[in-house]
């Protein structure tokens, strides 16, 4: 019997239609699905390709009796209970770096944007305005930006940053040096919030960096500065960010990531004029999908037919 493919939260059109056509495989005819129909297909699933919308949680184990592999078609892996997988036999992968230059062009894009105003412009035009005083922006050259999480995203901001002649801070325990010029290690990351104009996050969800961006370290950012999320929901406290920015203690935030996705109609960030929010873009350009799809296409052969497991997350 052919291994069943359930491709749950979208995927690259032509590449979606090559693994279609796989001989080896029994593929769901559509790339993206409600979780209602992931519902009714989950125990007839051999392998699942997700992004961040599914949650591969203990209840849809407990369904998908014949699950065999989970592929996270991105890099976080924080939508995957891992250790429950592991005692279950069900083998997990992701796509690394597949995204990376992505997501990293979009904090730098998310960085204009609030530094500019031109989301707020934009809708401001379109209301037939012409607001131009309103819009006194800040240019991002000379800036000194802080880069919390100096892994492969975070080294690629500050490489495609140098344009701009930037001072940049950064802060990892992990990572002993950057090879540019302009870039300086700090042992503390309570210095990245004081001294920096932005602040932008590239650091994994785990059990450490959950709520590291709190009430205690946005109290210390100077009035002028910016914070820029683009790597995980529930790294910085929602409820600290609305107060800081509600009050006007910093400039402004540019989020693409949330601690619950998608975000709630009724969240308070909705409905503050200092943050641009962006429903999770930083993987969502044509090529990063394609590179994606190319790598989720060979793991599932890999695995399948080759007996190889091949980019292995485990708990």
């Amino acid at each position: 019997m052919k291994p069943m493919i359930v491709v749950a939260d979208g995927f690259d059109k032509t590449l979606f239609k090559q693994l279609c056509d796989l001989s080896d495989f029994e593929v769901f005819p559509e790339p993206k699905i409600n979780q209602s129909i992931l519902q009714d297909l989950l125990p007839k699933i051999n392998g699942l390709v997700i992004r961040s919308t599914t949650k591969v949680t203990k209840e849809l184990l407990d369904k998908a009796s014949g699950l065999k592999y989970v592929i996270r078609a991105g890099a976080g892996t924080d939508n995957i209970d891992k250790l429950e997988c592991q005692n279950r036999d069900v083998r997990v992968s992701n796509t690394p770096g597949a995204n990376n230059n992505s997501a990293a062009e979009h904090a730098i894009a998310l960085m204009m944007t609030v530094l500019r105003h031109t989301a707020a412009a934009d809708a401001s035009m379109k209301a037939g305005k012409w607001e131009k005083s309103k819009f006194l922006g800040s240019e991002l050259s000379n800036k000194k930006i802080g880069i919390v999480g100096a892994g492969n995203i975070g080294q690629i901001v500050a490489k495609r940053l140098a344009g701009f002649d930037p001072q940049v801070l950064f802060f990892d325990p992990m990572v002993d040096s950057i090879d540019l010029p302009y870039a300086k290690k700090v042992e503390e990351i309570e210095e990245i919030f004081k001294t920096c104009d932005v602040v932008t996050i590239h650091v994994p969800l785990i059990d450490p960096t959950r709520n590291l961006v709190n009430e205690k370290l946005l109290s210390l950012m100077p009035a002028y500065s910016i914070l820029i999320n683009c790597a995980r929901g529930g790294i910085v406290n929602e409820d600290d960010l609305f107060h800081v920015l509600n009050e006007g203690l910093i400039r402004g935030a540019g989020f693409d990531v949330f601690a619950s996705e998608p975000l709630n109609e009724g969240s308070e960030l909705r409905k503050l004029d200092n943050i641009v929010l962006t429903p999770h873009l930083g993987a969502s350009t044509e090529e990063a999908q394609k590179r994606v799809g190319e790598m989720v296409i060979n793991q599932l052969k890999e695995f399948f037919i080759n007996n190889n497991l091949e980019n292995e997350v485990r708990a």
